[in-house]
């Protein structure tokens, strides 16, 4: 959904595509269980997708093992700096703020015999 949303470039390696769904099912006498497939994913356009392709990355990086056991992360990295040139380019709108609003009551002028004018 994030690629139909248009939110922004995926960013990783193809996924491995196995998505059909198993829920769940009454116990057994014995207190196992049988389960079988009963639901996949189909997109926006009404075909069954991902099972067996994935998902492809519009920016494939590899997880390089060395770079990982010095504690960083290529896929996340690479995403951060795409996701930070991207919003300079395109800076999200800044909203206007409103004035505070006045919660005090009006001074009502002083009129007629009980306002204290003598």
């Amino acid at each position: 959904m994030f690629r139909y949303g248009k939110l922004g470039p995926l960013v990783g390696k193809r996924t491995w595509g196995g998505l059909i769904g198993v829920s769940q099912y009454p116990a057994l006498m014995d207190g196992g269980n049988v389960t079988s497939p009963n639901f996949g994913f189909f997109s926006p356009e009404g075909q069954w997708d991902v099972e067996n392709h994935g998902v492809a990355p519009d920016v494939e990086v590899e997880m390089d093992p060395k770079l990982v056991g010095e504690g960083h992360d290529p896929q996340l990295e690479r995403a951060v700096a795409m996701t930070l040139q991207l919003l300079e380019k395109n800076p999200p709108p800044t909203p206007k703020r409103p004035e505070f609003p006045n919660y005090q009551r009006p001074a009502k002028p002083a009129t007629g015999a009980g306002s204290g004018g003598r």
